[in-house]
């Protein structure tokens, strides 16, 4: 039992929350994969959405989700919906399992390792930063893996898993598997601090209203992450340019990306050239995937851990 007489946040053994967050991380990826191939697909492509001189209708680029997928379904098929899917079902199962695993342990030692219990929103925002940068800078590699695939047209650039891994140890070095790293873990930390100063104060607001689609808690949480998520998007579009830098830059989908030296200046041509909407391409597509992403993650992770646990305590009556 904790200081404060509450059961610990996580229940299981630590195998057992790597566990089921691996599985939960692997049938999430696999459902929503075709929204994070559109959203990514908006996010690279480097025209102005409001430029009357320049209009997309010119450019290998489309205005919104809908006509993205319609283009890619009529160009390059159903099943390059799943492009990067591979490294990504890779990413996602270790980021899962990184990621509940680092939770887990972080809260048990702010729970038992401290003089004092700290607040329940300090404790959740250090927990979850801590698990949400270790989680991103061990799984980058196949992050970026998952961007370049996805990225990819109707002609191929790299043919294979291994393939890539070759061809970018040979042409950039080690550094080129964690391009964008800056801007990955820059996003982080803001996102938890926004997100939980966000909930707290619109959780207080709406205690005691029930809503249509759920409790006062469950909206102040929905809009919490819509809010912060929406705040650090620059920074996850940079990522996602600066992914695709190098010797391949204009052989992908959309070949005139440009150039970026640094993260700041990504940001800073992006809003020259494309405008202030041009830092939230991609962001309705984000936020619509977001939400079943989660369910299905949580869903997943409480069901598997809960099989397990069961599954052990039975063996522990048969067992004498």
């Amino acid at each position: 039992m904790s200081p404060k007489g509450e059961r610990l946040k996580d229940e299981g053994s630590r195998l057992q929350v790597v566990t089921a967050g691996a599985i939960a991380g692997l049938v999430s990826r696999f459902v929503i994969s075709p929204l994070d191939v559109v959203k990514i697909r908006l996010q690279l492509q480097p025209h102005s959405l409001s430029d009357p001189l320049n209009p997309l209708r010119s450019a290998p680029a489309y205005r919104g989700t809908v006509a993205t997928i319609r283009h890619i379904l009529r160009h390059e098929g159903l099943t390059a919906l799943w492009k990067g899917n591979v490294p990504a079902e890779l990413m996602y199962v270790c980021y899962a399992a990184i990621q509940f695993g680092t939770y887990r342990s972080a809260t048990m030692l702010l729970q038992t390792g401290l003089p004092r219990r700290l607040p329940d929103a300090a404790e959740s925002f250090v927990a979850g930063a801590s698990a949400g940068a270790l989680s991103t800078a061990l799984t980058y590699p196949l992050d970026l893996l998952r961007t370049r695939f996805a990225a990819q047209g109707r002609h191929r650039i790299y043919t294979s898993l291994r393939g890539a891994v070759v061809d970018i140890a040979r042409d950039e070095g080690p550094r080129g598997f964690f391009r964008g790293l800056g801007p990955g873990l820059a996003q982080i930390v803001p996102y938890m601090g926004l997100f939980f100063v966000t909930y707290e104060h619109l959780r207080i607001a709406f205690a005691g209203y029930n809503m249509p689609w759920g409790s006062g808690d469950a909206t102040a949480g929905v809009m919490a992450s819509v809010l912060s998520k929406t705040a650090v998007f620059p920074l996850d579009l940079v990522r996602k340019r600066i992914q695709v830098q190098g010797p391949n830059r204009s052989r992908y989908a959309y070949g005139d990306i440009p150039e970026y030296k640094s993260a700041v200046g990504a940001l800073r041509t992006i809003f020259r050239t494309e405008g202030f909407r041009g830092l939230f391409k991609g962001l309705p597509i984000s936020l619509i995937k977001s939400a079943p992403a989660s369910a299905v993650t949580v869903w997943t992770y409480e069901r598997t851990l809960d099989a397990m646990i069961r599954m052990e305590e039975g063996e522990k009556e048969i067992i004498p």
